[in-house]
């Protein structure tokens, strides 16, 4: 009779300490699975940076349109320009230091964004150059041209008046910065705008 009892007694704390066992595992298993998915999140949002991307209306009675965005990451802001309709050749474009495309010419954007007032020239210049000085680019026989470029001299939003670009605008022009004159180059009419706002 008392081996029974002790073999009852012992299933049934062997039962119990299974039954612990599994929970304990259960509840386990569900906050490694938060922690790492949380980790997962952290990790996306930071090698995502700040984004700011818009479209370009056209202006001067042309039909040139496109996109650009704005991604800053690690110190550095990477634009990428997609502009269409355009005429097949070189084209200008620049940071100008207003956020307005409200004139049918594009003029409401101001001149060129030149917060440290250098003179106009091309960029990475030795002899100076505008903070909104980008630069030229192709457009192909379809009227389609790209254009990208990474700096430390731009900032999407933060405290330095002479990096931020938010509130300023994407100008695209109608011909081809000479990099010489004064005070934007002489690329001719703006014939696409876009404001760079979050």
């Amino acid at each position: 009779m008392k081996n029974i009892v002790i073999t009852c007694l012992s299933l049934a704390v062997l039962g119990l300490v299974s039954c612990k066992d599994e929970k304990k595992e259960t509840s386990d298993t569900p906050s490694e699975i938060t922690e790492t998915n949380q980790e997962d999140v952290n990790t996306m949002k930071k090698e995502e940076g700040k984004i700011v991307s818009f479209e370009l209306e056209p202006k001067s009675d042309t039909k040139a349109t496109g996109k650009v965005s704005f991604r800053e990451l690690n110190g550095n802001v990477s634009m990428k320009a997609l502009v269409t309709g355009l005429e097949p050749g070189n084209h200008a474009i620049h940071i100008h230091e207003k956020a307005d495309c409200t004139s049918p010419d594009g003029k409401s954007s101001g001149g060129h964004w030149n917060p440290t007032f250098e003179d106009h020239g091309k960029w990475g210049d030795e002899k100076g150059f505008h903070r909104g000085d980008i630069g030229n680019f192709v457009a192909n026989d379809k009227g389609e041209g790209t254009i990208s470029i990474t700096t430390d001299l731009w900032c999407i939003g933060c405290d330095d008046p002479n990096k931020d670009i938010l509130g300023k605008a994407i100008i695209v022009h109608q011909g081809e910065d000479d990099f010489t004159s004064q005070p934007s180059g002489d690329a001719g009419a703006r014939v696409s705008c876009g404001g760079i706002i979050e």
